[in-house]
């Protein structure tokens, strides 16, 4: 694959409104296709932006200045806050958790109430919802054992643990963490916004309950970077440091995350809900994308074209890059990036 030149537009940017119709929704390129015994069965549009390691633009497909919900994707820069408040987490697990999304499994729920009780707080001053974990066969157990949901399994207990961490060792409340203008809730926006080299446009709930900050896929992709290329011993760098270190803690047994990190050398990546994923190489540069359908499937086939972009091997991507198509008992077709981001 050729080395990305100069800023390329590799498919038009229309622009649609500000307003909350559909119709306002830019049509956007189609970046993942799925095939089906050699017939086009579906697509996914979206936009996706590459940056160089100097967080320029080196090319893009859709529009990647117009807002976004990045979701989970926004968890890595929020963590350092968490830092810069005073947190001091037990162990490098502890800081990769605060940045994740875990599946809910048993060492991830012990590590979020960990974190809870480091504070002197027990699982009933978290504010996500409850949740049974994502983590099938754990799910499988709970349900046969007819266990309730709790909170410690939503997969955002290990951020919601920080985030109440974070307020006792600055001297903050607990009570209303979650609120806007909580001085917690004000340094992250502040943070995300800085990161971003951009304002924050919109702020809404979360399905976590907390705080949701909006910002253009290239405003996420420049601060993921501007994590992995932070000086050793900042906040930026440790979180990039221990989510990498602790790829497991920061998603879990067979996820997409976990498996990215742990086969690409210094890679960070971070997916979020409704078709969202960034991800950073230190001295590469960042991608980011959307895909407007919101669906996961996607996802991996259209960062892994875009992590090619910034010259990561095919080798360790190779899982990603095509995902099987299955009928029957066998593999007929693929799902794989569309010719937009594909060369």
């Amino acid at each position: 694959m050729p080395t990305v030149g100069p800023v390329q537009r590799l498919a038009p940017s229309p622009r649609g409104g500000r307003g909350t119709g559909s119709s306002d929704w830019p049509e956007a390129p189609v970046l993942v296709e799925v095939w089906r015994s050699g017939f086009l069965e579906s697509v996914h549009r979206g936009a996706l932006v590459v940056l160089s390691a100097d967080a320029t633009v080196a090319s893009s497909a859709g529009d990647v200045d117009r807002p976004v919900l990045p979701r989970s994707s926004n968890k890595p820069v929020q963590a350092t806050t968490y830092l810069d408040a005073g947190w001091t987490p037990a162990s490098v697990a502890e800081l990769a958790i605060a940045a994740g999304s875990h599946s809910g499994e048993d060492a991830h729920r012990e590590l979020a109430a960990g974190v809870l009780a480091a504070a002197g707080l027990g699982p009933e001053a978290l504010g996500c919802p409850v949740a049974l974990p994502q983590h099938e066969q754990t799910r499988a157990g709970w349900l046969s054992a007819g266990r309730a949901p709790e909170r410690l399994a939503m997969n955002c207990s290990g951020k919601h643990a920080a985030m109440l961490a974070a307020c006792v060792a600055a001297g903050w409340p607990t009570e209303g963490y979650l609120r806007r203008e909580h001085p917690l809730q004000r340094a992250i926006e502040e943070r995300l916004g800085e990161a971003a080299g951009e304002p924050v446009p919109a702020v809404v709930v979360d399905g976590c309950g907390a705080p949701q900050h909006a910002l253009s896929l290239t405003g996420l992709a420049r601060g993921v970077l501007s994590l992995v290329q932070a000086a050793e011993g900042t906040p930026g760098r440790r979180v990039a440091d221990a989510m990498r270190a602790e790829p497991w803690f920061v998603a879990g047994t067979g996820r997409e995350d976990t498996g990215l990190m742990a086969a690409v050398p210094g890679l960070l990546v971070k997916g979020g809900a409704d078709g969202v994923h960034v991800a950073a190489v230190p001295g590469r540069g960042a991608v980011a994308l959307k895909l407007d359908d919101g669906g996961d499937r996607g996802r991996g086939p259209a960062l892994a074209a875009g992590l090619r972009r910034l010259g990561v091997p095919p080798e360790p991507l190779a899982p990603w890059l095509v995902a099987p198509v299955t009928g029957g008992d066998g593999v007929v077709g693929e799902v794989r990036a569309a010719a937009v981001l594909a060369g």
